[in-house]
C-alpha cells in the first residue's frame, strides 16, 4: 500500500491487488472511494498503469474530473504489473476473450456492478470485447486509438518482428524502437537535431521492465483477435473515441466508429499525437471527457471550475478559447440518450 501525490489530491491511498482468475493472476491496482462508481482502466501492449495512464490522471483539471467522480481501477493485462515475475511457460497463453472474461472475475471480486471503462489500442479492444459479452456491466466506453478488425498485414508484419525480437532478444533497444513508434508521434521521439521528450524517455526505462515472455503472450492474444465489427452496432453503451492523428492505428479507429450507433458515440481526432493521448496529449482529453460525463450527471468539483479548459467556466471567458479546434481537436457532437417518461 502506497500513497500518491498529486497537486489537486494532496494525498491518495493506492492500494494493489493479485486477483486470481480462470486464466491466472491479475494485478489491479485501486485508488480513490470505494463508495463511489467505479471507472477501470487496460493499457496497451507493454504498458501498465505508470507508463500509459499516468499522464491523464496527472493533469490536475483531469484528475479533479475523474477522481471526483470515480473509485479508479487499475487492470494490467497478465504480468504486466510493476515487478512482475516471468509468467511459467506451461500456463496456457490467454486469449483475447479470455482477458476479456478476466475483467468479469475482477468487477465480481470488488463486488461491482455496471462500470465506465477507459482503454489504450489493445487495452481498447480488450474493453470492447468484454463490453459486447457483458452488456450489463458497462456503462460508457472512453477508448484511446482502438483496435476493431483483425490485424491488417501492416500490423501483422509489424507484430510478427516483435514476436521474433521477444524471442530471441527480449526487450532490446529494436523492440523498444517498435513499441515507442507504436504509441507516439515523431513530435515527440524527436531525432538527430531534437532530443526525445521526457514522456518517452519514462516510457523507455519502464518498459526495460517487462518481462519478455509476459509481453509475447500480450501480444500473440491481440494478433490472434477476431474481428468485432458487426457486434459494434450491438453495443448500448455511450462511447467516446480519441485518435492522434499521427497514430498508425487511425483509420482504424476512423472505422470503429463509423460502425457504431451515432446517436451514443463521437470521435475526437487529436492534432499532431500519436496513439497514446492518455500521456502525449492528457489536455486534449478533457473537454471532451467533460461533456462525455454530463450525460451521465457528472461534472466537477465546483472548486476546480474556473479552469480557462473547462467548459462550466464563467462567461467572462472568449468562447473561442473553449473551441475544440483552438486545443488541436476535431470533435463531432455527442447526442445522448434522453430517457422519456410516458
Amino acid at each position: 500500500m502506497e500513497y500518491i501525490h498529486n497537486e489537486e489530491y494532496s494525498l491518495l491511498l493506492m492500494k494493489e491487488h493479485h486477483i486470481q482468475t480462470g486464466c491466472g493472476s491479475v494485478s489491479v491496482i485501486v485508488y480513490g472511494d470505494q463508495d463511489k462508481p467505479a471507472l477501470i482502466t487496460y493499457p496497451d501492449l507493454a504498458l501498465n498503469y505508470m507508463s500509459c495512464f499516468q499522464g491523464l490522471f496527472f493533469c490536475p483539471e483531469a484528475a479533479s474530473l475523474l477522481l471526483h467522480n470515480f473509485c479508479i481501477y487499475h487492470i494490467s493485462p497478465p504480468g504486466h504489473e510493476l515487478g512482475a515475475a516471468a509468467i511459467c511457460s506451461d500456463n496456457p497463453a490467454p486469449s483475447a476473450e479470455d482477458l476479456a472474461d478476466q475483467i468479469v472475475e475482477v468487477l465480481n471480486y470488488f463486488r461491482l456492478g455496471a462500470v465506465m471503462c477507459m482503454g489504450v489500442t489493445a487495452g481498447a479492444y480488450i474493453l470492447t470485447l468484454f463490453a459486447m459479452k457483458y452488456r450489463n456491466r458497462v456503462v460508457g466506453l472512453i477508448l484511446v486509438s482502438p483496435l476493431c478488425k483483425a490485424p491488417s498485414w501492416t500490423e501483422w508484419f509489424y507484430n510478427k518482428v516483435m514476436s521474433n525480437l521477444l524471442h530471441f532478444y527480449g526487450m532490446c533497444g529494436l523492440l523498444k524502437e517498435c513499441l515507442l513508434q507504436r504509441y507516439f508521434s515523431k513530435e515527440v521521439r524527436g531525432n538527430v537535431e531534437v532530443p526525445e521528450s521526457e514522456i518517452v524517455q519514462a516510457c523507455r526505462k519502464l518498459l526495460d521492465e517487462r518481462k519478455k515472455t509476459n509481453v509475447l503472450r500480450f501480444l500473440q492474444a491481440i494478433d490472434q483477435r477476431p474481428d468485432i465489427t458487426e457486434g459494434l452496432e450491438k453495443l448500448n453503451c455511450r462511447t467516446l473515441i480519441f485518435v492522434g492523428d499521427s497514430s498508425p492505428f487511425h483509420s482504424e479507429a476512423i472505422h470503429m466508429t463509423s460502425k457504431l450507433d451515432r446517436r451514443y458515440s463521437a470521435l475526437v481526432e487529436v492534432q499532431a499525437c500519436g496513439s497514446m493521448v492518455t500521456e502525449e496529449q492528457p489536455h486534449a482529453m478533457l473537454i471532451p471527457m467533460e461533456y462525455f460525463l454530463m450525460g451521465y450527471g457528472l461534472y466537477r468539483p465546483c472548486k476546480f471550475s474556473h479552469s480557462p479548459r473547462s467548459p462550466l467556466s464563467p462567461s467572462c471567458i472568449s468562447p473561442e478559447l473553449l473551441s475544440p479546434e483552438s486545443m488541436g481537436l476535431k470533435l463531432k457532437p455527442i447526442k445522448t440518450r434522453v430517457s422519456l417518461e410516458v
